[in-house]
């Protein structure tokens, strides 16, 4: 570099393209000597400065000074920075940039990012270097505001270097452990120096695993506070990543939470205790998911089992197999159909113990839900039930033994008499006893129809259990549902316990409904569930309770005009009359009134203690002649009636006990006739008018205006002869 003859500096060519080029960035831009000499300034860092206009460095004009003679210009506390990276430069051949205040010609500072970067020779030789310094004073007073910000915010933050070197920490980490950040920095504290030894170990490992792939990392661990205790911290750390990738830093955020973490401790203490009283509880306990599958199993369970919890919970290890085989299937179905209902139930099974022995016990389950009602568990336990079922079969056998004593010392199983129509009654009675067929049996009231129903259940299969007699018409209605199957606690007022029903009590034996015409509507319908799908629920109860039991009906009235006038159901008519017997009235077999007054006296002389040698001949033609409306039931009472009162040896009866009664009776008597002959009359005119046929449009059903099933059972019930018509009136 010269001066030319009028002393105007003459630069390269290339020199003055570059100060040219460099006059018109709206930045200051500059450079300098390989030794880092300051050759040139822009205008636009000249006028920052208020160089004169003739100043060397206006013109590229190398002064020869020191690289660092520049420094007092910048601010006092950035010079140590500003030689360190300027010099580390210098001595690599590195670009480099630092932040630094620089005074401006009025005397006030400003904040500057300046870059250098090196130029080189093509043989590699570092020829000068060339920078720009940005004004980032409005930025550094945002980062300001920002730093302000997380200084003030109650959570701890830090930032952290791609190369996991803590950075910066905030005001609330300082605080924490006492030291200000220049000394963090300058110690080198880092994450291990801080954290529990107990959990470096856990959490290192994990974030420098997530700092080796560059994944998000979430971890716990405690932290030493100032005060050396340590407290409970949740840490998760973001990676800030450039537009080619490259991770730039981490930030980091810390939250206490060492009350959570006592309240956790808490919960698991208490969780520890609820586990230790329900492994102390005698009955078994278990826990499930929504689909079953096991969680828990209390020690009681565990125990009774032989196997350990993770046995328990195994998915592929089957538990159904150490239910009982006549158990299994139902065990299976009413699990798999409560659990998909997802309502509390309850059954009876035998589990096998490890001991190879079966006990009985009652399993209840309950589903518990969230608050938006889906089920998260299913709580079941398991009653050992064995010695009360023991004691049930206990009581069941002595009352079979008690019956069969009453059974001996009864009338009941003795039916007196040797007529044609007992016989035909008896014989049905034989035929229909060994199945399980539904029985309906009529005939007017004392007629012996309970007694039929006995001798029916003696002569079957059923003989050895129970047989479960039900009057109809002495229970209020209100009351039959919860006679007939049982009810819940708290089903209704005064339901202060469970009771089971005459059903439950009759299980494998026999009920007899006894006035069956005289159930209520609702009841009909549950009796006809029963017939038909062997199945009810006990009053207040949601559970199907399967029956086993054989029904036996008996009524004085006539069901099909019950039927006609709505109030008996059709449908259950249908279902209780698979085998009708009727028996007939005491007036129509006079012929076995003899044998029943002997037998009814000897009875009762036997229980009063007294003797008849004989019975007076007027007193049996009384009888005889008597037409009994109230049939067995009213001979019977008379007769014990008379031996009660009578003071000799010689059985008789007062008149007047029969002089009133039969009056009435025998009016009502011929009052009946007189009606069935009167209704006979009128279904015989209607078959002859349609030729013998009782259905379809021109039928003697449609001609009545009743249904076809009533009028063939008063065909039956009236013994008409349907086939004289089709004979005496063919097509």
């Amino acid at each position: 570099m010269g001066d030319s003859a009028d002393n105007t500096p003459r630069y390269p060519p290339l020199r003055a393209e570059l100060q040219a080029a460099l006059n018109l960035i709206p930045a200051f831009a500059w450079y300098s000597n390989a030794s880092g000499g300051l050759t040139f300034l822009n205008e636009r860092g000249s006028d920052y400065l208020g160089l004169p206009k003739d100043h060397p460095l206006r013109f590229g004009i190398d002064t020869g000074a020191e690289w660092d003679s520049q420094i007092p210009l910048l601010h006092r506390d950035d010079h140590e920075e500003a030689r360190r990276v300027w010099s580390a430069c210098l001595s690599t051949g590195c670009a480099g940039e630092v932040s630094f205040r620089v005074r401006n010609a009025e005397g006030g500072y400003r904040w500057h990012l300046s870059r250098a970067e090196p130029v080189r020779a093509s043989d590699g030789t570092l020829l000068y270097w060339i920078g720009v310094n940005l004004d980032v004073e409005e930025l550094r007073a945002s980062e300001s505001k920002y730093r302000l910000l997380v200084d003030t915010t109650p959570a701890f933050i830090h930032t952290v270097l791609p190369n996991g070197e803590v950075e910066f920490y905030n005001r609330s980490w300082l605080e924490y452990v006492g030291l200000p950040l220049t000394d963090i920095v300058e110690w080198g504290w880092t994450m291990s120096s801080m954290i529990h030894p107990e959990d470096v170990e856990t959490i290192l490992p994990k974030w420098r695993a997530a700092l080796e792939v560059g994944e998000p990392f979430v971890g716990e661990s405690r932290v030493r506070r100032a005060d050396g205790e340590y407290r409970w911290f949740l840490h998760r750390e973001e990676p800030l990543s450039n537009e080619a990738g490259e991770i730039v830093k981490w930030y980091g955020s810390s939250i206490e939470i060492e009350e959570r973490k006592i309240a956790e401790e808490k919960i698991r203490e208490q969780e520890a205790e609820l586990r230790q009283i329900l492994d102390l509880t005698p009955q078994h306990i278990g826990v499930f998911a929504p689909d079953g599958s096991r969680l828990y199993a209390n020690h009681t369970l565990l125990e009774y089992f032989g196997i350990t919890l993770e046995q328990w919970c195994e998915p592929s290890r089957e538990h159904y197999s150490l239910a009982h085989p006549d158990d299994r299937e139902h065990f299976l179905a009413e699990r798999k159909k409560r659990f998909l209902e997802g309502k509390p139930h309850e059954f009876e099974a035998r589990l096998l113990r490890h001991d190879g022995e079966f006990r009985w016990f009652l399993f209840r389950l309950t589903p518990l839900r969230d608050e938006e009602g889906q089920i998260t568990r299913w709580y079941g336990t398991g009653t050992d039930i064995e010695d009360r079922k023991r004691a049930e079969e206990q009581i069941r056998k002595e009352n079979i033994a008690l019956r069969e004593e009453i059974i001996k010392a009864s009338m009941f199983e003795e039916i007196v008499g040797n007529s044609p129509a007992l016989k035909q009654v008896l014989i049905r009675v034989t035929k229909v006893a060994p199945t399980d067929s539904t029985v309906l049996i009529t005939g007017e009231t004392g007629t012996g129809k309970e007694l039929i129903a006995r001798a029916i259940h003696k002569a079957s299969k059923r003989s050895d259990r129970a047989f479960v007699s039900v009057n109809c018409a002495a229970i209020p209605p209100s009351l039959i549902p919860s006679e007939l199957f049982g009810h819940e606690k708290g089903a209704f007022t005064g339901a202060t316990g469970r009771r089971l029903g005459r059903f439950e009590l009759a299980e494998g034996g026999t009920i007899f409904l006894d006035e069956v015409g005289e159930l209520p509507p609702e009841t009909q319908v549950a009796l006809l569930r029963v017939l038909q799908e062997r199945e009810f629920e006990r009053v207040g109860g949601n559970r199907s309770i399967k029956t086993n039991v054989r029904v036996i009906v008996a009524t004085n009235r006539d069901l099909p005009a019950a039927i006609a006038a709505g109030e008996f159901r059709e449908d259950l008519f249908y279902r209780l009359n698979v085998f009708p017997i009727e028996i007939p009235p005491l007036r129509e077999r006079r012929e076995d009134t003899s044998l029943l007054v002997q037998y009814f006296i000897d009875r009762y002389a036997r229980r009063e203690g007294k003797t008849f040698g004989r019975v007076t001949q007027e007193t049996l033609d009384l009888f005889q002649a008597y037409p009994w409306p109230g049939n067995i039931r009213e001979l019977q009472n008379v007769i014990e009636r008379s031996v009660i009162v009578s003071e000799n040896e010689t059985f008789s009866v007062d008149e007047s006990w029969l002089s009133r009664p039969p009056i009435r009776r025998s009016n009502q008597f011929e009052l009946r006739e007189r009606l069935n002959a009167q209704e006979r009359e009128t279904i015989e005119a209607a078959l002859s008018e349609s030729r013998g046929r009782v259905f379809g449009p021109t039928g003697a059903a449609a001609k009545l205006g009743i249904a076809r099933s009533t009028l063939e059972s008063r065909i039956r019930s009236l013994k008409i002869d349907k086939n004289r018509f089709k004979i005496s009136n063919p097509s």
